[in-house]
């Protein structure tokens, strides 16, 4: 079922125009007091005195802070999460700071560690306590937002009854270390004690004395790219929190606990946002849960959807028994680009990629004349030119925006394969799967594989990108749910370089792609070693760099199976 890119899920009026609003130190389990902002719906003057259910918000970016132009910032008169819609709605809205975070108290021993996940569950219950809840809490978040709240309802606190899930991770370190490798998300630097001394003391701390001595304590937190780099094995035990901290923040570990507790779930990411590949998995690893995803960015609202009136319609139904038809409505809402030659969003009973077929192209010789690489080859359903295809890594790359949440064509950077323009339209929803045989002249070595759609104007775009290091190429039974997806260990026993000039198969799973790719259109995949999203490419290049050689053509070749689906019709 389709709707068109203006449809709305609902349209609330603002009953509520006004706002309360107080904040206060909450102290935790073990007495960490903890800097909490709670929003209360009003109308001029007068609060609401009713108790209302609660919406919690987990941040380390600051709940309340002064901005540099003097400009107070607060996330909960903010609508990117729907906040301000819901104190509207007659939502109570609190958002606290992390511990060792904005206002609070405390140090923070790890990126999303059980310390942060119990200090959730504490947070819930006492918001759930306090004589203007109704004893009915909801949690959303997106990106870090979204790890506390997928992390606060794996310690399944008995008065959170729905999650709404952005842009996070099920498997911590297949994302960070995707393939063995880190790049863009989570290793940027620790921010400077001047970020967290902007926020916005709490009512009681007049002086701001209280927040100096909050933030003081801040510089004793684990750096958080330093933790990451620090451990290249999924079993690795970190020097800096001294255990095996891949395996605490797993989420996947805990979904029992969730699933015992009966939480709502809703996952939501976007098709230009690596973590989406994670929000799809960790829907499939959740029966029942509903799923979202539109054409942008990393947590930005979906465009042409009425993003807020979803998110209320999710919590009025389990929060307050708004018999809504959330209940009844189909699993999967996301958008396909190029639907109808423009893009719009359909509604599906399947997670995205559960329907699709994979369709096996190759990776083959001949030219396609429309490539910058040094092979120039050609992508077809039927292999042919048997042989063997080699570049030199490039290291020479532009300089990566600082959030580059997004790869830039690579053509030029490696070796290339592009199919004809298309007959037909081809519509491809879920996830692409690279299979490679290639060798190097070193025993370990990055590889970074792209699916890119060219225009009939000769516009490249990257659509889907994977990586995996030749060390990493084993692959295991995953402890969850894959939709079939190749799975790698990680596992230090599992890690072993490849001898130079020795041949092995490495399957790469690419982001997932919702799109109908037009007639007239190619597609492209491209096999690089290096990648500008690497925010420590300085300290992992190699010198001389690796040479890759790419086996293709019939037999053993390479190949990529594109998850093709039956054209989606309004």
């Amino acid at each position: 079922m389709a709707l068109s890119a203006g449809a709305s899920a609902a349209s609330p009026e603002a009953r509520y125009p006004n706002v309360q609003r107080q904040s206060l130190y909450v102290p935790v389990r073990d007495g960490t007091k903890l800097a909490v902002n709670i929003y209360r719906p009003a109308n001029g003057d007068r609060v609401e005195a009713r108790r209302l259910p609660v919406i919690f918000v987990f941040t380390p970016y600051r709940a309340r802070f002064r901005a540099e132009d003097g400009t107070i910032n607060e996330v909960a008169l903010k609508d990117d999460m729907a906040l301000r819609s819901l104190i509207a709605a007659g939502y109570v809205v609190a958002v606290a700071d992390i511990r060792g975070k904005g206002a609070s108290f405390g140090t923070r021993r790890g990126f999303q560690d059980r310390t942060e996940a119990q200090d959730g569950h504490d947070l819930v219950e006492w918001l759930a306590r306090q004589p203007f809840a109704s004893g009915k809490v909801g949690m959303i978040g997106c990106s870090y937002l979204g790890g506390t709240t997928f992390h606060t309802a794996s310690t399944a606190p008995p008065s959170l009854i729905a999650v709404f899930v952005g842009a996070s991770d099920l498997d911590k370190y297949a994302f960070v270390r995707r393939g063995g490798i880190t790049a863009q998300f989570n290793t940027r630097p620790d921010e400077p004690a001047s970020v967290d001394l902007a926020s916005l003391p709490v009512d009681a701390d007049k002086d701001g004395a209280d927040l100096k001595a909050a933030v003081e304590a801040h510089a004793r937190n684990t750096p958080m790219a330093a933790l990451w780099y620090g451990m290249p094995y999924r079993d690795s035990v970190s020097p800096l929190t001294g255990n095996a901290f891949w395996q605490e923040v797993r989420v996947y570990s805990y979904l029992d606990a969730i699933r015992k507790a009966g939480i709502a779930t809703y996952f939501w990411g976007n098709w230009q946002d690596e973590p989406t590949a994670q929000s799809i998995l960790s829907a499939a690893n959740m029966p029942g849960s509903k799923f979202l995803a539109g054409p942008g960015s990393h947590c930005v609202p979906p465009p042409g959807f009425d993003f807020a009136g979803e998110v209320q319609r999710y919590f009025d139904h389990h929060l307050k028994g708004a018999d809504n038809g959330v209940d009844r409505a189909p699993r999967a809402t996301y958008w396909v680009e190029g639907l109808d030659g423009k893009g719009g969003y359909v509604r599906s009973a399947a997670l995205p990629g559960e329907k699709a077929t994979p369709v096996r192209w190759h990776l083959t010789g001949g030219r396609s004349a429309t490539a910058r690489s040094v092979n120039d080859g050609l992508l077809a359903m039927r292999p042919q030119g048997k042989g063997v295809d080699r570049f030199t890594v490039r290291y020479d790359l532009p300089p990566a925006d600082y959030f580059a949440f997004w790869a830039k064509p690579m053509d030029d950077k490696g070796l290339s394969y592009t199919s004809a323009p298309l007959a037909r339209p081809m519509t491809l929803i879920g996830y692409p799967v690279v299979h490679l045989r290639l060798s190097a002249d070193k025993p370990d070595a990055t590889i970074f594989a792209y699916l890119d759609q060219v225009g009939a104007d000769g516009k490249a775009e990257v659509v889907a990108f994977g990586r995996l290091a030749l060390s990493h190429r084993k692959e295991g039974k995953a402890p969850y749910a894959t939709m079939g997806l190749p799975y790698h260990s990680g596992l230090k026993a599992d890690v072993a370089p490849l001898p130079p000039g020795t041949e092995a198969d490495l399957a790469i799973d690419l982001t997932p792609v919702s799109r109908v790719v037009p007639a007239g259109a190619r597609l492209r995949v491209t096999i690089a070693g290096a990648d500008p999203r690497q925010r420590n490419l300085k300290d992992i290049q190699q010198t001389p760099p690796p040479t890759i050689s790419v086996r293709r053509g019939a037999g053993d070749g390479s190949w990529i199976d594109l998850p093709l689906a039956q054209p989606t019709t309004k």
